[in-house]
């Protein structure tokens, strides 16, 4: 397997110019055959269906070269297949370390992360806070849906970085704000960075009860600071947790929960509508995006992945039916704690 760049075979070492020339099967993106236009054995085409290819290569006793972009164990193609083929690894620069280079900006401290073919969702806890941060788009993710979500979410401390068709022959490379961002229009083929203006620092464990929207007049339905945080150590979270937080309410514990979870994920659900608005608005607020339905527990818990922590802050009766669908849901070690 061999990584390639936008510029094609006059980016690669001779030798592998050479492999490429011997081999019998030549396979990857159309984009990436395309730039062998005299090779004259046969090409294969990736296409969706990755067990297909790998049933295909598993039976294949000819010479077979596989092209993929940049570096293949980097957010590619090469982490799946190593892991069911025996093939030989040989990257290219990555598309990010290409974009930090062509910024004159260090990368060994940036967090980077791809929302490549993967929901937004989680986004915002990912990555507040940091300085600096590479992102892996789509279509659907786009520069412009960025710039979006961070103003949403009140993240406006960032400028970007945009790379477009790194090493093409359409290249460009641009610095802009976020309102710049929202209103341009980018390549598919692109990398985003992300760099603070100034520090933000993120919030600490056990965010002052007066600093969520709550309901009006009726204050008061919110887990307090000091509840909240016993509880929160109570569940043992962990960086990659899947949190369920039933009766959210304000949202208050499922908020901190993604804050320290926020390699993983939480689900919240809350039975008054108006209850939920508070909890969406806190979110936005407090730069957590997580999923919050409305519903009566254990109703549409079918919907959220089995959890490793489940909080229960309030519920609308038949408290012994939930609590033995959460104990059937929860994983091998997981933690449940109930506000009573």
């Amino acid at each position: 397997m061999i990584g390639i760049g936008d510029n094609g075979a006059a980016g690669l070492l001779p030798q592998y110019i050479e492999w490429i020339e011997q081999c019998d099967l030549l396979v990857g993106g159309e984009r990436h055959l395309a730039f062998f236009p005299n090779f004259t054995k046969e090409k294969k085409v990736i296409k969706a269906g990755i067990n297909t290819l790998v049933n295909e290569l598993h039976h294949e006793t000819r010479k077979v070269v596989i092209l993929v972009s940049g570096d293949p164990l980097f957010y590619g193609l090469g982490s799946v297949l190593a892991k069911k083929l025996q093939i030989e690894i040989y990257p290219y620069t990555s598309s990010v370390q290409l974009a930090f280079s062509k910024m004159q900006e260090s990368w060994q401290d940036a967090y980077i992360t791809s929302l490549h073919g993967r929901s937004i969702k989680g986004f915002a806890q990912k990555i507040d806070g940091r300085k600096k941060i590479a992102v892996l788009t789509d279509e659907t993710n786009s520069p412009q849906a960025i710039a979006r979500y961070l103003t949403y979410y009140g993240m406006t401390e960032y400028d970007a970085f945009i790379a477009e068709n790194l090493q093409g022959e359409d290249e460009r490379c641009r610095f802009m704000s976020l309102e710049e961002m929202k209103l341009a229009s980018f390549s598919p083929l692109n990398v985003v960075i992300l760099k603070q203006r100034h520090e933000i620092k993120r919030s600490t464990i056990g965010i002052p009860d007066e600093a969520f929207h709550q309901r009006k007049p009726d204050k008061g339905l919110i887990t307090k600071k000091e509840i909240r945080v016993l509880c929160l150590q109570e569940l043992q979270l962990q960086e990659d947790s899947i949190v369920w937080d039933i009766g959210t309410c304000t949202g208050s514990v499922a908020i901190e929960a993604a804050k320290i979870a926020r390699e993983g994920a939480v689900y919240a659900i809350e039975k008054n509508e108006i209850d939920l608005e508070n909890c969406l608005l806190n979110q936005a607020k407090h730069r957590t995006d997580f999923t919050a339905v409305l519903g009566k527990a254990p109703e549409r818990l079918d919907e959220f992945p089995n959890p490793n922590a489940i909080f229960i802050g309030g519920n609308g009766g038949n408290m012994e039916r939930l609590l033995r669908i959460c104990i059937e849901r929860l994983q091998t070690g997981g933690r449940l704690q109930w506000d009573i």
